[in-house]
């Protein structure tokens, strides 16, 4: 059986790590810039296609695509669990103060959107919060404030560090999409210089 063209075809040892720069603080790949295409093409044995060099910029970018992805919905949650634990922060500081005054009462509390209930409160001087996984601990309001306001500036910090990564991966995106580009239109160019010569 003869052997067919695709057979003969020596295809370029070639790897993401190629077209990759480094990676940033937090471990996300750096997508190199190439500025002389043809001469990159040339430093693989046999030279890269465009085809091949496409294709690898093609896989980077699905790889931030994905970062992207996930790194969107870690700050869509961030965006939830921040308020929330502001919110808990502000009624146990409230609760402290009442305790304080030496207070007891009727308090309206919210029970879900725009649904209010009383309650009957005695500020004894503990509540308890959801820890998550069906667990709820009870705490002082001095160790709740001190946890809550722990939990919130981590939560701040980490929703600084997703939006710098956010942003890192769409430049890469960019990069990624001009490359593609360009590389289409370095093919084009040569393939009609070769027609010419032709």
């Amino acid at each position: 059986m003869p052997e067919s063209k695709e057979d003969d075809e020596q295809v370029p040892d070639m790897s993401l790590l190629d077209i990759i720069d480094g990676k940033n603080e937090r471990e996300i790949p750096i997508a190199k810039f190439i500025d002389d295409i043809g001469k990159f093409s040339e430093s693989f044995q046999p030279p890269a296609s465009a085809e091949l060099l496409i294709g690898a910029y093609t896989q980077l970018y699905n790889k931030y695509k994905s970062y992207e992805a996930s790194l969107t919905r870690k700050q869509q949650h961030l965006d939830v669990k921040i308020p929330d634990l502001e919110n808990s922060l502000k009624l146990i500081q409230q609760l402290l103060k009442k305790k304080e005054e030496g207070e007891s009462g009727v308090v309206r509390y919210s029970l879900a959107d725009n649904i209010y209930a009383k309650a009957d409160l005695d500020y004894d001087g503990t509540v308890n919060l959801w820890l998550g996984a069906n667990v709820m601990l009870e705490y002082t309001y001095e160790e709740a404030i001190e946890f809550l306001a722990k939990n919130e500036s981590r939560a701040k910090s980490e929703a600084g560090e997703v939006e710098k990564d956010l942003a890192f991966v769409r430049d890469q995106i960019v990069v990624c999409e001009v490359l593609q580009s360009r590389i289409y239109n370095w093919d084009v160019r040569r393939r009609r210089a070769l027609e010419q010569k032709a």
